[in-house]
């Protein structure tokens, strides 16, 4: 096809270079024993690779249970290393996608494997995909020692893969060793800032991680003479000293560095470290479940609704009480949860009690909601569902709720107390249990005197809590059809409201909350729990739900109690034993005389003139009387004059935004006319819910029916005048300010004069007279 163009063989090239029988490993390069050790040479910086990488899941491993993580770690290292070195001849392109396609294998036998050691329920894919949405967020909340499960073993699995596939990618193929470690030591570094103060510290692993990294760059060297002893005199000179001037400039840098960062770093050591965890919330219970004890008026109503089904298995055979939720802070409104939930595993931190029985128990979830998940105090393993767990309160939560049918099994350490020790046993005081001890602002200075009184015979800690028990015991009534609440208006009618107007009866929500506060006033750290009583095998019911307080000892324990009633049981009158004296005495009551009459006998009636005219004040009375109704009547129109100046002012005066804040003033302000008062850490939102169960609640006692919505269990229920739509459009003006319509002024003020009309109407009709001309609304504060 064209003309002979002569061979040219490598012996007639000058430049060629020839193949090194040695280097080849035939007969003239030492036989086998060469070729060996090259090739251990050469499985050095793999080697190392795998192990700096596997590292990295040992740092991790110090806040693991097991070492689980440890092994996947690893085996994830190995096998991208692996990759890389079989595929060497690939061209680099294909080698990422063939190792990607190999890590969802192993990635995926890697989640399996946990998913069984983890005992999860579920399947393989819905396993898998709740791994991949919640793996970030359940690594950093979950509680220490992490449970090796699939969504807390993911991360690091892929981690570790990607570090070994780009180390491996640099050092071998592109022979760039320094580099190479780059990705491995950026993810041991990551490791030991996730686990930050929870572990000790990594010295041991940190010195051997360096060892690698200097034990691969002595191996990745290569092997012979002087680099540049095959380059021509003319280059070898200028070659030479510029890699002294590169070598000296690098030496220079790294002692310049020591020096200047060294005391820094060593003023440093002990230090605490920053822990990553507290940027990223636990899961956090749902406002139905933040406050519980709202619930139990309405599982009183409907005492047949069956909430779940239990089966025990323990020491003896009478009632076991499971405890839903513990509420341990008050403002004054309303008891909360206020725990901190993070995600366990199977087996629950916190060793078993010395004196404590094992109970187990099956529960099946039938008409319970919520994401509280009911147990025996105190749990310490689950399977069959995912927990998050609080240790402070000894409560679990199942972040993604419950749901009918759901079935798991807990075993409790139920500590058995010692009742000898009660009677001389002391409260703890200090920092740590003022939580437990603090009584909000505002608290009816009735209930100080009761607390008072009930504290002035009985000087230890036991003496007071059974003293407060017997009197609420002894004094009240337990009614199931009692409205929900236990703001300091509701407990200071609960004790002192009439008895045939509805006072001193409630549930136990009542019960619990009034022990729990006259409690706190008498210098006892007291909680509220709630749960239900299970009387062997089968159904808890709605009837079954109760609240109790319980009072925390030292060196006992929390001690629970009943200030319930016993049953057939007739309460004393509150006035028999305690009969608070009013701080100043009625302008109507006029004082017994006392002392001895005076000696000057009444002067005799004048002749002529009636027994009614003597002195002649009766005109003068008449008068006074005549012009201090008169007065009266200026001042409640006046009043009501002012009101209305209020109301008009506020819901048609400015720009949409400052109307629709007076529409909520008028909401609000409503809501305190109707002894309701809402405190200022509420969002709208719980505002505007709070005051739709206080118009179904008077709505449903006017009409003598349940209230609508279910008020008393917190259930959303109906919205008739439009609370949210009137909250939605607040936060509107508060956070968008400028995109509010007179449109949508007009809908709220609609909104606010509705409500308020409604909870005017629910009112006795006395209250409806004073409604329009109460002076609160003029000098509320704003």
């Amino acid at each position: 096809m064209g003309r002979d163009r002569p061979m040219v063989t490598v012996a007639d090239r000058p430049d060629a270079v020839r193949p090194d029988p040695a280097r080849e490993g035939g007969p003239a390069g030492g036989g086998p024993g060469r070729f060996v050790a090259r090739l251990l040479r050469a499985a050095v910086v793999p080697a190392t690779l795998v192990a700096a990488v596997g590292l990295a899941g040992v740092a991790l491993d110090r806040v693991y249970a097991g070492d689980l993580l440890t092994r996947l770690v690893c085996g994830a290292a190995l096998g991208a290393v692996l990759v890389s070195v079989a595929a060497r001849r690939l061209p680099s392109w294909q080698v990422a996608p063939l190792s990607v396609a190999v890590m969802l294998g192993a990635t995926a036998w890697s989640v399996r494997l946990a998913a069984a050691h983890a005992d999860l329920p579920g399947g393989f894919l819905d396993v898998t995909a709740d791994a991949v949405g919640n793996a970030v967020p359940r690594l950093l909340t979950a509680m220490i020692p992490v449970e090796p499960a699939p969504d807390t073993v993911l991360v690091p699995v892929v981690a570790a893969w990607l570090a070994g596939l780009a180390g491996a990618e640099v050092a071998l193929r592109a022979g760039r060793v320094l580099l190479g470690f780059l990705p491995a030591t950026a993810l041991y570094a990551g490791a030991v800032y996730v686990v930050g103060p929870n572990a000790e510290p990594a010295v041991g692993p940190t010195v051997v991680f360096a060892g690698l990294v200097a034990l691969a760059l002595a191996a990745g060297r290569t092997p012979g003479g002087d680099p540049v002893a095959g380059l021509p005199p003319a280059v070898r000179g200028p070659v030479r000293a510029r890699a002294t001037v590169v070598s000296a400039a690098g030496v220079a840098v790294v002692v310049g560095s020591a020096a200047l960062l060294g005391p820094a770093l060593a003023g440093r050591i002990d230090d605490r470290p920053v822990d990553p965890r507290r940027y990223v919330p636990p899961p956090r219970v749902e406002s139905l479940d933040e406050n519980p004890l709202i619930r139990i008026s309405g599982w009183a109503l409907e005492p047949q609704q069956k909430l779940l089904d239990v089966s025990t298995r323990g020491p003896g055979d009478g009632p076991t009480t499971i405890r839903l939720a513990v509420l341990s802070d008050y403002d004054g409104v309303t008891w909360r949860v206020g725990a901190t939930y993070r995600t366990a595993g199977r087996v629950l931190p916190g060793g078993d009690p010395q004196a404590s029985d094992t109970v187990r128990q099956e529960i099946t979830v039938a008409g319970l909601t919520g994401r509280l998940l009911p147990a025996v105090a105190t749990p310490r393993t689950v399977d069959g569902a995912r927990v998050a767990y609080d240790p402070q309160s000894g409560t679990l939560i199942r972040p993604e709720g419950l749901t009918p049918g759901l079935r798991y099994t807990v075993t409790s350490a139920r500590e058995r107390l010692d009742a000898n020790l009660l009677a001389t046993a002391d409260v703890p005081a200090g920092a740590q249990v003022a939580r437990v001890l603090r009584v909000p602002d505002g608290t009816p200075e009735r209930l100080r005197r009761l607390a008072t009184h009930l504290a002035e015979e009985n000087g230890a800690p036991y003496a007071r809590a059974a003293a407060v028990e017997q009197f609420l015991a002894e004094h009240y009534r337990l009614v199931a059809d009692a409205p929900s609440g236990h703001a300091y208006p509701n407990l200071e009618f609960f004790l002192f409201g009439p008895r045939g107007g509805g006072g001193q009866r409630g549930t136990s929500e009542q019960f619990a909350a009034a022990f729990a506060v006259l409690g706190r006033l008498t210098g006892l750290p007291t909680r509220v729990v709630v749960g239900f009583t299970a009387r062997g095998d089968g159904p808890v019911r709605a009837a079954d739900a109760y609240a109790w307080p319980e009072v925390l000892f030292a060196g006992v324990g929390w001690v629970p109690f009943d200030p319930r009633p016993r049953p057939d049981t007739t309460p004393r009158p509150v006035e028999d034993d305690f009969r608070p004296a009013p701080p100043s005495p009625p302008p109507s009551e006029v004082p017994e005389p006392t002392g001895t009459p005076p000696a000057t006998p009444p002067a005799a009636a004048t002749p002529g003139r009636s027994s009614g005219e003597r002195g002649g004040p009766t005109p003068l009375l008449v008068g006074f009387g005549a012009g201090g109704l008169l007065l009266a009547g200026l001042v409640l129109a006046g009043l009501v004059g002012c009101r209305r100046a209020q109301t008009r002012a506020r819901l048609g005066r400015g720009d949409p935004g400052t109307r629709v804040g007076g529409a909520w003033r008028h909401t609000t302000d409503a809501l305190r006319l109707s002894g309701r008062p809402v405190g200022g850490d509420l969002s709208a939102t719980e505002v505007a819910d709070r005051a739709r169960r206080a118009l179904a609640e008077d709505t449903g006692r006017a009409s003598g029916s349940r209230p609508a919505g279910d008020a008393g269990t917190g259930d959303p229920g109906a919205d008739p005048v439009g609370l949210a739509e009137l909250a939605g459009l607040l936060n509107q003006a508060a956070f968008a300010p400028g995109t509010l319509t007179d449109a949508q002024a007009d809908r709220a003020r609609d909104v606010a004069v509705g409500y308020a009309a409604a909870l005017r109407a629910a009112r006795p009709r006395w209250r409806r007279l004073l409604w329009s001309a109460h002076p609160g609304p003029l000098r509320w504060p704003r």
